[in-house]
């Protein structure tokens, strides 16, 4: 019967009564996992039956296994690094986004005042709130109903038949009885939508800037004027 030395107990135990092979034993990188398979390979074939000797095909079946695991050490290391270079450019990426305006979900209205020279060359002051519908497929019908921080409806804008997809949306600040001009500020929006008197999905979105950009572990998040955090993938359409 074969006996088994200290050495090989050692090998395959990963202890040799040094604290380095205690911490080696906890790194799986692909130059560890090698040492240790050789390690025990070695320690196998030093206390092996000199009357049964390893197979051929054992040591080749244990070379394959070594290569497999050291192959897909290597595959997750060239993962992580395409990984880190994809990071790196979805940075870049959305940072070309700073500056740029966009549609997102959401159900908010900023109302802001702009300043214009019309055709006497009088300066004349103009109210005016950008956002959007997403529709999934067109429609006959698109009621749109703007209401202020209180809940009153202050404007109802009949929009008609639409074809599907996204569709962009300005406010003049008119209110519903055209006498007067709702106040600069922030308001709220709601959409209904019908095909013939088949409802169809409608989705709200917030008109805002693209202010900057934070980086964090779960990837780049937009911060938007009138929005809040975004992520890039919540951009419906970019103005």
């Amino acid at each position: 019967m074969t006996t088994v030395s200290s050495d090989l107990l050692n090998a395959m135990n990963g202890t040799s009564g040094s604290t380095s092979n205690s911490s080696s034993l906890n790194d799986n990188s692909a130059d560890a996992i090698q040492n240790r398979f050789l390690t025990l390979l070695i320690a196998q074939m030093k206390n092996q039956d000199p009357n049964n000797p390893m197979d051929n095909s054992q040591l080749t079946s244990q070379m394959a296994q070594l290569s497999t695991v050291s192959g897909i050490s290597q595959l997750n290391g060239t993962l992580s690094t395409l990984l880190g270079n994809l990071s790196s450019s979805q940075t870049l990426q959305t940072a070309n986004l700073i500056g740029h305006s966009i549609l997102a979900p959401g159900d908010s209205i900023q109302l802001t005042p702009s300043t214009e020279t019309d055709a006497d060359g009088n300066e004349v002051t103009k109210h005016q709130a950008v956002f959007g519908v997403q529709l999934d497929s067109p429609a006959s019908s698109v009621i749109v109903t703007i209401k202020d921080a209180a809940g009153k409806v202050v404007r109802t804008m009949d929009l008609g038949t639409q074809a599907a997809g996204t569709l962009p949306i300005i406010w003049d600040g008119t209110m519903d009885d055209g006498d007067a001009t709702a106040a600069d500020g922030k308001y709220s929006f709601t959409v209904s939508a019908s095909n013939n008197g088949v409802p169809v999905n409608a989705s709200a979105l917030s008109f805002g800037t693209v202010s900057s950009v934070t980086m964090g572990a779960d990837g780049a998040t937009l911060n938007v004027s009138n929005i809040g955090q975004i992520k890039a993938s919540d951009i419906v359409q970019i103005l």
